[in-house]
């Protein structure tokens, strides 16, 4: 497997990509990387096995407008790293997935344009994991590409996410859950009745494993494999159980440094503490897969130091290696083939 990594991505840039892939290669070696990025910043990867440095003039700055990424970055490590998706005259790919920690809109806004969305995909959309009771991890998708999203969306976002979850987990059968403000079919906006109908047919058909309506809390109890809501909604879920994390861990801190008593109690508890921050650590989750594109993009935190960065290569790779993208456009024909035509997207 080929991965495209835009080294100049993110907060940091190569002071964090260039370690994460240099590790990323030694823990995978049947991997090659595709280093992307200004000839001076790549310069210390030269030389490196399984690596090809692949020059580009320009970076899209964390805070640049869409537009800046599109019209005017021509050359840009974050474009020319998604280029490497795209198949050449032959038809083959130079990359099999892209890894970019750069500005969100624009990796995603680059990714739309320059591959273009999969046959009966309106919209791509992002989906990520968080950590549950169960020691395992809960899907989560869309987690902030669309704001406003009608009930066939939503439905999309079920069946490409089902194909995630079975490609990276080994779940053959993932079960879906359509994040409302309760359980019962009755509630929620018309939208989300409508997408539960959708969702019900597509389960009763056997497309995918729909068990109902889902709430917030069910994200972290891992009542379902998978969580589908619009971008909005996915977003500021995501953020507050971000900020959660960091606040639960600071308040921990501050009991624990209290008095000379606790500070010695927090001696004891140090192995129990770690595996906490462990489990909660956005670290080990890092790696957002934009689904519905015709190639595998993921997109790593912005702020994300080497061990994150180096998660979501892992990620990509693990997609890359089990064929997510035939997955999710096979999971699509044979669901959309059984179902109403989707409207089109006004907007795309």
């Amino acid at each position: 497997m080929r991965l495209a990594v835009d080294c100049m991505g993110g907060d940091h840039g190569p002071s964090v990509t260039l370690p994460a892939c240099r590790a990323f290669l030694d823990s995978h070696p049947q991997a090659e990387l595709l280093l992307v990025g200004q000839a001076d910043a790549l310069r210390e990867a030269a030389g490196w096995s399984r690596c090809t440095l692949v020059e580009a003039t320009e970076v899209v700055a964390m805070d640049d407008p869409v537009e800046v990424a599109l019209r005017r970055k021509r050359d840009s490590s974050m474009r020319v790293a998604i280029s490497q998706l795209k198949p050449d005259d032959s038809g083959a790919m130079r990359a099999d997935a892209c890894v970019s920690a750069g500005n969100t809109g624009a990796l995603m806004a680059l990714a739309r344009y320059l591959l273009k969305t999969l046959d009966g995909i309106d919209r791509p959309a992002i989906a990520s994991v968080l950590p549950n009771e169960k020691g395992a991890y809960t899907t989560m998708l869309d987690l902030g590409a669309n704001v406003d999203c009608t009930p066939e969306h939503l439905l999309q976002f079920a069946v490409m996410g089902s194909a995630l979850v079975a490609a990276i987990d080994g779940k053959p059968d993932p079960t879906v859950g359509l994040l409302n403000i309760g359980a019962e079919v009755i509630k929620g906006s018309d939208v989300i009745k409508r997408a539960g109908e959708l969702l019900r047919a597509a389960g009763a058909d056997g497309h995918i494993h729909y068990i109902g309506n889902v709430e917030g809390n069910d994200i972290f109890t891992g009542t379902v494999d998978l969580v589908v809501c619009d971008g909005f909604v996915g977003n500021v879920a995501l953020k507050t159980s971000e900020g959660l994390a960091h606040a639960l861990a600071q308040f921990i801190k501050e009991e624990f440094t209290r008095t000379w008593w606790t500070k010695l109690i927090a001696l004891a508890a140090l192995p129990v503490l770690g595996r906490f921050k462990k489990r909660v650590d956005p670290r080990g989750y890092n790696g957002a897969a934009l689904l519905g594109l015709r190639g595998l993009v993921f997109k790593s935190h912005g702020s994300a130091d080497a061990m994150a960065f180096g998660n979501a290569l892992a990620r990509a790779y693990d997609a890359a290696r089990n064929r997510l993208l035939d997955q999710v456009h096979d999971r699509i024909v044979e669901t959309l083939e059984a179902m109403p035509a989707t409207p089109a997207d006004a907007a795309a």
